[in-house]
């Protein structure tokens, strides 16, 4: 009996392995590092040169509005006061009382009714102009702990020691009233008060864009230059 041999082919596919150029993926990493060097880049020039151009007059006006009162000048000086006091018959009990006092005074700008109308930009020579409202000047305020005190009289009773000190209280409050509206004071204060907003506008004018910028500022009852 003859033997019968059986030979079963067996056919093995190849696994084909698909294999990137190595150039490709040792770029793959740079491009990474490439994209975030240019977004930080792109960032910092954002935030250190890039200025955007805004309103400039809008920005002046935010400005006044988170100050809405700025103390621009205040001035310190000594006012003479001298009352007389007389009492009993014939007015015989007469005493007399001079005091030199310090008093201060403040002048004040109110920026929170200022309007758009009050600003004026110049584009073309990049020019801010301020129209200011009237200086307020506050109530005096006097020392009256310091004060110096010159009493004269034989007999100065308690109630006319009062009577005096009181009359040269309000006698002094007068005169540094008086004093405080002085032509060289105001002036002064009046260039305090531009000075310190053009100071004030430096920065809201810089974030607009507008670093270069002139400031000019005058008073509501002076004319433009």
């Amino acid at each position: 009996m003859a033997d019968h041999l059986t030979t079963r082919e067996t056919t093995v596919e190849p696994h084909l392995t698909r294999e990137q150029p190595l150039a490709r993926v040792q770029a793959a990493p740079w491009l990474i590092v490439i994209v975030l060097l240019a977004a930080v880049a792109w960032l910092g020039w954002r935030a250190f040169f890039y200025q955007e151009e805004g309103d400039p007059v809008g920005s002046a006006m935010l400005a006044f509005e988170k100050q809405n009162s700025l103390t621009v000048f205040s001035s310190r000086f000594e006012v003479v006061a001298e009352s007389v006091d007389r009492r009993g018959p014939a007015g015989v009990l007469e005493s007399r009382q001079a005091a030199i006092i310090p008093a201060s005074v403040e002048y004040r700008l109110d920026l929170s009714g200022m309007e758009r109308g009050d600003f004026a930009w110049d584009a073309e020579s990049e020019t801010l102009e301020v129209v200011l409202p009237v200086l307020r000047i506050s109530r005096p305020n006097l020392d009256e702990a310091r004060q110096k005190v010159f009493t004269e009289g034989t007999w100065v009773t308690r109630d006319a020691s009062a009577d005096l000190a009181r009359n040269n209280s309000e006698q002094a409050e007068r005169k540094a009233a008086e004093f405080a509206k002085n032509p060289e004071v105001l002036a002064l204060a009046r260039q305090a008060a531009k000075d310190a907003i053009r100071q004030n506008l430096a920065i809201p004018l810089q974030v607009a864009g507008y670093g270069e910028a002139k400031v000019e500022v005058r008073f509501e009852n002076e004319s433009a230059s």
